[in-house]
């Protein structure tokens, strides 16, 4: 038996670096904000839906979505978010299922859902193991207030938007706690891999 295991966390919480970690141990890893990536792109399979419910203008020249002009439009909008969402998320799915299928076929022991919004989604379900990312506030923030054109009230907004982690941290399996430097997330992530990951394999095999 393949297990699924989920891995989330909060806005700069340290999960795409967890990811890259992952991935480095040789563990099949699927992205969510990647796969969106790419279906926005130039010929992506978002790009001509989104373009119908959110008009032309919202295109580049060379076809694919305006990311930022389209995360303008949505951020200040809950229907239209929904919109956007109600495109969106069916294709990520179809996507992830493919992969999911690819790596069961394959035989691999294991795989990791990377999904940003895991437990407002309900992609828990499909998890048989759930691993939070996670920091002190104030290092979340700092970290999040260096990315390029984020403000206190946009970051504000997007926390409020999101389950708090308190929330997620009662509904996940186990943390990695991104706030004391990569090596101890590291041995964090180790950790979980070699203790409680393992165990579950074995009981699941």
């Amino acid at each position: 038996m393949m297990l699924v295991i989920g891995l989330t966390g909060g806005i700069a919480t340290g999960k795409s670096t967890t990811a890259a970690m992952i991935r480095d141990r040789g563990i099949p890893l699927h992205d969510a904000d990647a796969a969106v990536h790419d279906m926005m792109a130039a010929g992506g399979l978002a790009t001509g839906p989104v373009a119908e419910a959110f008009g032309d203008d919202i295109l580049t020249a060379d076809g694919a979505v305006d990311r930022q002009r389209l995360g303008r439009a949505v951020f200040a909008d809950s229907a239209l978010r929904k919109r956007l969402e109600a495109i969106i998320h069916p294709l990520v799915a179809d996507d992830r299922d493919r992969f999911l299928e690819m790596h069961r076929k394959a035989g691999a022991p294991l795989v990791v859902l990377d999904i940003p919004l895991l437990f407002e989604t309900g992609g828990d379900a499909i998890c048989d193991f759930v691993i939070l990312c996670s920091a002190p506030d104030g290092i979340q923030r700092e970290r999040a207030l260096a990315r390029n054109g984020m403000t206190e009230t946009k970051l504000d907004a997007i926390l409020a938007s999101q389950m708090p982690l308190a929330e997620k941290r009662a509904r996940a399996n186990a943390e990695i706690d991104t706030g004391s430097g990569l090596d101890k997330a590291e041995a964090m992530l180790d950790s979980i891999l070699d203790g409680p990951v393992r165990q579950l394999r074995q009981e699941t095999d």
